[in-house]
């Protein structure tokens, strides 16, 4: 079966492949990320998400290159609290790289959201090379609109300011990020999320 889906605005015929070998097997899903803070984007990929595999693992991790405003133990309190309750939905943390991770849950794949075209370069580049290092194939899901322009960078950004960030984070992000107004401080404020 083949069907056509539009990438870059251009038609693209796929071929639908099913493997009957995976039919008896539980499809576990890794959304990976730093989530500092949780964003609504965030929030709504996981939810359309775990809509797609069986069991979807939120893996709350460490990135060695940026200096994360809210603890791990944090992030990880913060995503139970919102998505804890979703059937199918998991939240754990972890540290090193993604791919041990996703092989240890035993993830057949990686859901990354996408919200414009930088991402989906950066994330098409990092999903080959998990392909080819770990056999893991990555799912992108496109973002809602109304959460195309929202990263944890910039609400931080805007907290540190005295911003409303209140239709940006869930509810129980925000408490995390109120004393972070008014500070004016970018330390640690890094480009993406």
């Amino acid at each position: 079966m083949s069907r056509f889906v539009l990438f870059a605005g251009l038609p693209y015929r796929v071929k639908c492949v099913y493997n009957a070998a995976m039919s008896d097997s539980k499809r576990i899903a890794l959304f990976p990320g730093a989530f500092d803070p949780m964003t609504n984007g965030h929030v709504d990929v996981i939810r359309r998400g775990v809509k797609l595999f069986d069991e979807l693992v939120v893996g709350v991790g460490e990135n060695p290159e940026k200096t994360a405003l809210l603890a791990q133990t944090e992030r990880v309190e913060i995503i139970r609290e919102v998505v804890g309750d979703e059937a199918g939905v998991r939240i754990e943390a972890f540290r090193g790289l993604t791919v041990d991770f996703a092989r240890q849950i035993g993830a057949t794949a990686i859901l990354r959201g996408i919200r414009n075209l930088s991402d989906l370069q950066f994330e098409f580049q990092v999903g080959l090379t998990n392909r080819v290092v770990a056999n893991v194939e990555t799912v992108f899901i496109m973002t809602n609109p109304e959460y195309a322009f929202t990263s944890s960078s910039l609400i931080k950004q805007i907290a540190r300011q005295g911003g409303d960030v209140s239709a940006l984070v869930p509810a129980a992000a925000l408490p995390h990020l109120s004393p972070l107004a008014g500070n004016g401080n970018d330390s640690g404020l890094d480009e993406g999320d």
